[in-house]
């Protein structure tokens, strides 16, 4: 079986293909990977020479490659994407190009090719901002930035490729990932890399906007779930169990970094911040047999371990950013 996995030299795509690659059992796919190595991606997420996987660098909206590509494929996970809240505010264009052009372009190629399933990796954000309680996966789309609306964008598009032409789409949406190799500007791996260097963090507004968090390892388990046993047409969310506010994150990063609090920097908060996000996963408890594996303690503690032990691999991406 050919498995075409877009944006896997990123941080979730390629935790989900080097899983996939260690199983080396009957049922095992071969991998094609496509990604534009963007400044989140690159190379030395995955293992290039593993003879299960083929790595094309190009671009999503690429009809051209993603027809090639895709007439090669039987299953696609769709993961590229553009994925920083701050970056969509700064300049959505590139946003609405990526996300949504080019979800797009792939599924008009699958269309062609008749291929299935495909799933399509999304977020929680798209349901905006929840005050108590959470989203179950019928909850209307209330997206507050740039991004959370391209998203939502992209996933309203691949459901109308299911309900129009009936193609295998299925959906997941996640809480917030943590975990090794998430590029560095990302809340955790920042503070991390930040605390490590001996600089300041810095906390957005009063520090007690909500999230939940979820291991990456176990986000991909979910998405092989729904890959292997979900349902056309049918959305998927992926919850942690874990909420905390951003407050008490940075607290405990502090702790593990064994930093206090004058390391942090009180900055202004960011446009549109949403407040708390929480996805109701027992759709996919109850369908697919997903549930975290990962308690977050455990998770946290390996995570800034591996950010310790890993500075070759985080120092030259932030370099890199800086100039």
């Amino acid at each position: 079986m050919n498995l075409l996995v877009t944006g896997a030299a990123g941080f979730i795509g390629s935790t989900y293909v080097r899983a996939l690659l260690a199983d080396d059992g009957p049922d095992a796919p071969h991998i094609t990977v496509l990604d534009k190595l963007t400044y989140a991606g690159t190379l030395t997420n995955l293992p290039a020479s593993h003879p299960r996987l083929e790595f094309v660098q190009g671009d999503i909206c690429d009809a051209s490659l993603v027809d090639k590509l895709m007439a090669e494929a039987d299953q696609v996970v769709h993961f590229a994407a553009e994925s920083h809240v701050d970056r969509s505010i700064d300049g959505a264009g590139e946003f609405v190009l990526t996300n949504v052009v080019g979800t797009q372009t792939l599924l008009d190629a699958a269309l062609r090719h008749g291929v299935g399933p495909f799933v399509h990796v999304s977020t929680d954000e798209v349901y905006g901002s929840i005050d108590s309680g959470s989203w179950p996966e019928t909850h209307p789309l209330a997206p507050n930035s740039p991004y959370s609306a391209s998203k939502a964008s992209s996933d309203l598009l691949a459901l109308a490729y299911h309900r129009t032409h009936g193609l295998d789409v299925r959906v997941t949406r996640c809480s917030n990932n943590y975990g090794p190799h998430q590029f560095p500007e990302k809340v955790i791996p920042l503070f991390v890399s930040n605390l490590l260097d001996g600089r300041k963090v810095p906390l957005y507004g009063d520090g007690r906007n909500v999230r939940d968090w979820l291991h990456v390892d176990d986000h991909c388990h979910g998405i092989d779930l729904v890959r292997t046993k979900g349902r056309p047409g049918e959305v998927y969310n992926i919850g942690g169990g874990t909420e905390l506010s951003n407050k008490d994150l940075t607290g405990l990063l502090l702790g593990a970094c064994g930093a206090d609090w004058d390391r942090v920097e009180y900055v202004t908060d960011r446009k549109g911040h949403d407040l708390r996000y929480s996805v109701d996963w027992s759709k996919a408890r109850d369908e697919l047999g997903y549930r975290p594996r990962r308690d977050f303690a455990t998770g946290l503690a390996g995570t800034v371990a591996w950010y310790r032990e890993h500075r070759d691999w985080w120092e030259p991406l932030k370099q890199r950013e800086a100039r």
